[in-house]
């Protein structure tokens, strides 16, 4: 079991724990015609809206989801090729009796593993995702053991499958919040993103199988339908008697990139006899209401100023100014001033009560900022500072006279210019000394001889 699912636990990255934040809109959403729901943020992980997203529900046809993306991750990583040939089994069938294929592939029949998977996801064919289940596990029981450990490693920890198709199990199930974390790891993987994308596919002709033609459930991806989202990359629908009617979608309008999950919707009958399947209008209203109502805003910029910092010793200035190292933009509704949010600031030199000394170079750490609001930290950012601080001349040589005379052989050379110093200065004294003895001794021989010499002519 373990070297089937070696690829996996290789591929897959774990996902990071949920720190999304949920945020209040100035206009909520309103009646959910759903058991449960969540929209999310992509990149960012913050939920605009959740309803009873961990409440566990039928997976359903949900399931799908991750037999697609196994088999995108074998395709993406060469452990089988796209355009393998793969045949119809019989073992495929065996958990699907009294089930009516839409495309009903029959044992014996030959067919790309590409093509299987669009089959499996785009027309909805249980024995195809049985065969991609079997083709890349060498059975369906350790394939889906293959899917419940990599949800596990995905973060969703309240979503376990008995099946790869989909077909309603009471074992089988999972909550808003996991298939949000399951369909954002999904559409990192190109290969998911494109089948899961796909509204018409045309299946190539294998030997004396003829092509198929078949399009998707998800109406978010019809252009024809009423529920058309043109900004939809992606999505996976369902439904069930038991589990009623679902949707994961993904619509990124390179503004917001949203992941939506309504789970346990229903079909409404109006007056007039029309049906509305409220899954799919659901979702639409949920990505009309995010856009509307959401939009980033930067909370700080690098250009912001946000202390003036004492600086000794500098050439020409006195103080530098701090900024942030980065910007925080934060996804917020329409409600949110951006000034409610405090910045406070903390500057190291200042809080140790340590002069800040020049010279100081430009992006030279500072302190930081905290940014908070109503109790919350958003963001924690270290404090540049925002220009160079040169050191004044005068205070330049004195720092480098200084500096140098700090080292070991600067030390060395100065106690040998001292030692050789004194012993100038003693010999100097000591020369001195000597010549002051000579000189003496000279003026007493003259004084003794002049002395002498009067001495005789006054006896002569």
């Amino acid at each position: 079991m373990v070297k089937r699912i070696a690829f996996i636990l290789v591929l897959v990255i774990m996902i990071q724990a949920f720190a999304g934040l949920t945020v209040t809109a100035s206009v909520p959403f309103r009646d959910l015609a759903a058991q449960s729901a969540i929209l999310v943020e992509k990149d960012s992980g913050t939920v605009l809206f959740q309803q009873n997203a961990h409440t566990r529900h039928p997976a359903d046809g949900l399931a799908k989801i991750m037999t697609l993306l196994l088999a995108s991750y074998a395709v993406e990583n060469d452990v089988i090729s796209d355009n393998e040939l793969v045949t119809m089994t019989e073992a495929a069938w065996l958990d699907l009796e009294g089930y009516e294929s839409p495309l009903n592939i029959l044992p014996g029949e030959e067919m790309t593993f590409i093509d299987l998977m669009y089959s499996a996801y785009v027309g909805n064919a249980r024995e195809a995702n049985n065969m991609l289940a079997i083709r890349i596990a060498r059975s369906v029981d350790a394939f889906v053991d293959m899917m419940n450990i990599t949800v596990l490693d995905f973060g969703a920890e309240n979503t376990r499958f008995v099946n790869p198709h989909g077909r309603f199990h009471s074992g089988q199930y999972t909550t808003a919040f996991d298939q949000y974390l399951i369909f954002k790891e999904a559409m990192n993987s190109a290969l998911f993103a494109e089948v899961a994308g796909t509204f018409r596919h045309i299946t190539e002709a294998i030997y004396e199988y003829e092509s198929r033609t078949f399009t998707s459930s998800n109406l978010l991806i019809n252009p024809s339908s009423r529920h058309y989202v043109r900004h939809c990359v992606a999505g996976r629908d369902s439904s069930s008697f038991e589990g009623g009617y679902s949707l994961v979608a993904f619509a990124d309008d390179d503004r917001l990139a949203l992941i939506s999950v309504v789970l346990g919707s229903y079909v409404h009958v109006f007056e007039d006899e029309s049906t509305d399947t409220r899954s799919f209008s659901e979702t639409v209203r949920l990505f009309h209401w995010g856009n509307e109502h959401f939009s980033w805003r930067d909370i700080l910029k690098t250009t912001d100023l946000l202390a003036r910092v004492p600086v000794m010793h500098g050439a020409g200035a006195d103080f530098v100014n701090a900024r942030p190292e980065s910007s925080v933009t934060l996804l917020l509704n329409e409600a949110v001033e951006t000034e409610s949010f405090i910045r406070d600031v903390t500057i190291y030199s200042i809080d140790n009560d340590e002069p800040l000394v020049a010279p100081i170079n430009a992006g030279e750490v500072l302190g930081e900022v905290v940014v908070t609001r109503d109790g919350v930290e958003y963001a924690r950012l270290p404090l540049v500072a925002n220009t160079n601080i040169s050191l004044n001349g005068i205070e330049f040589i004195r720092r480098q006279i200084m500096d140098m005379l700090a080292t070991d052989i600067a030390r060395n050379i100065i106690i040998v210019l001292v030692a050789v110093l004194l012993l100038y200065i003693a010999l100097v004294i000591r020369y001195n000394i000597v010549r002051i003895n000579r000189m003496r001794r000279i003026r007493n021989a003259k004084k003794e001889l002049i002395d002498e010499r009067q001495q005789n002519f006054k006896e002569w």
